[in-house]
């Protein structure tokens, strides 16, 4: 089977759509099929092209058996809805123009969660006659107003309108999460073609460690217990809640809080952090993907955080999955739903109301304080790890593709 991918982000970005995509790729080449990825010269968080690419028209590469091909787009950092919306569109355009040279796919998959992808996945579907997959990894554009990016307005009403569209024009729709799925239900989208594939873990890479001596050295840990947050520094994070923790335990010195990754927020977070004159917290920015076991190894708890708004009960955030692949206790302050549940059910972390910084202090003091708590909640998330193992998630996406694929290729026989 040949698989043609869109998705906005792909290695060397390590955010999660890039990440799913790459992993989930990888596993299906060594089952014998063929990906080619179309996407764009890396770039996220910042909008600055990474070093060793140019933002040219048309590109190739070959990664792990996976076949890329990357495009020219309009670059701009991940904040502000209209040049980010520029930045979705000309994908759309150039992706749409690279996939038409793609030689006999026989499925396309587009991911969101911007949807402008999806839709030169779906033309591409159409004009190739093709089954059309749309890999929905959040609710957009509701995920815009929820975070405040834009209130709504006749753009967002004809965005809805152009989700339903994509929605029901779908051979197959894969979930990010159960949630999601119920959602597109209660909104009048056939559930029989929606399967849930969750986020994962990559077991081989993320697993317990020591703490990374370089690293303990360089960011001055020795001897320090540490909570971090690592990924995307967002808007939808929240993350001035986790500075306003810090402040409430600087005269805790052995307790650290470690920030690393990119994203709008990060500015807003060191501006923060130097206003408040903290010394308890390390902004280690943007790491290679590479690096992050080792990074990951550093902390004695994983930090997840949301905003307090609805939506995000149905959001379960990647980290948690690879917390679990290191061992990490987690404790979790997002919106009560599918996260808290996986997180609580598995016993491997506790749950906290989200916004909340004197709680999460505490928190994250009792977890400083009660050693043998943090030890049982540790074992728990190691063992809960292999429920979320990627490979294992990659051939449950597969065999859905396939179901779809098959019928397709029936019908085109017959007629």
């Amino acid at each position: 089977m040949h698989i043609l991918f869109l998705t906005d982000n792909f290695p060397p970005e390590g955010n999660a759509p890039a990440t799913r995509t790459y992993e989930h790729a990888r596993e299906w080449v060594k089952a014998g099929h063929r990906v080619t990825v179309i996407t764009g010269v890396p770039n996220f968080p910042e909008g600055k092209v990474f070093d060793g690419y140019q933002n040219k028209w048309y590109q190739k590469e070959c990664v792990e058996g996976i076949e890329v091909r990357r495009v020219k787009t309009f670059i701009t950092a991940n904040e502000g809805f209209v040049k980010r919306t520029l930045d979705f569109m000309s994908f759309m355009v150039t992706g749409f123009i690279a996939g038409l040279f793609v030689k006999r796919p026989d499925v396309v998959v587009a991911t969101s969660p911007q949807f402008f992808c999806a839709i030169a996945g779906w033309l591409l579907s159409a004009l190739r006659r093709k089954p059309f997959i749309f890999e929905l990894r959040d609710i957009w554009p509701a995920s815009i107003t929820a975070v405040g990016a834009m209130e709504r307005s006749i753009v967002i009403r004809f965005l809805e309108k152009l989700e339903m569209f994509l929605y029901k024009r779908a051979d197959h729709i894969i979930s990010v999460t159960h949630a999601f799925k119920k959602e597109l239900g209660e909104r009048g989208i056939d559930t029989r073609k929606i399967s849930v594939v969750l986020n994962g873990v990559d077991l081989s890479k993320y697993e317990p460690q020591p703490k990374d001596v370089e690293l303990s050295n360089l960011y001055n840990l020795n001897g320090k217990f540490v909570a971090g947050y690592i990924g995307t520094h967002g808007m939808a994070h929240a993350l001035e809640t986790i500075v306003e923790a810090a402040e409430r335990l600087q005269k805790q010195q052995d307790i650290v809080f470690l920030f690393a990754g990119g994203g709008a927020a990060v500015d807003n977070v060191k501006d923060l952090v130097e206003a408040k004159g903290l010394t308890n917290v390390r902004m280690l920015g943007r790491q290679d993907k590479s690096l992050m076991p080792k990074i990951w190894s550093l902390c004695d708890v994983s930090v997840v955080h949301l905003k307090d708004v609805p939506l995000f009960t149905s959001v379960i955030p990647s980290k948690i999955f690879e917390s679990m692949g290191m061992g990490l206790p987690i404790l979790i302050g997002v919106p009560e739903g599918e996260a808290t549940e996986i997180v609580v059910s598995s016993g491997a972390g506790i749950a906290i109301a989200p916004e909340n910084s004197d709680v999460m202090a505490e928190s994250i003091l009792q977890f400083y304080l009660d050693k043998e708590c943090l030890s049982a909640l540790s074992e728990n998330s190691l063992r809960a790890a292999s429920q979320y193992s990627r490979r294992a998630l990659a051939n449950s996406m597969l065999e859905s593709l396939e179901k779809v694929v098959k019928p397709a290729v029936a019908k085109s026989i017959v007629n």
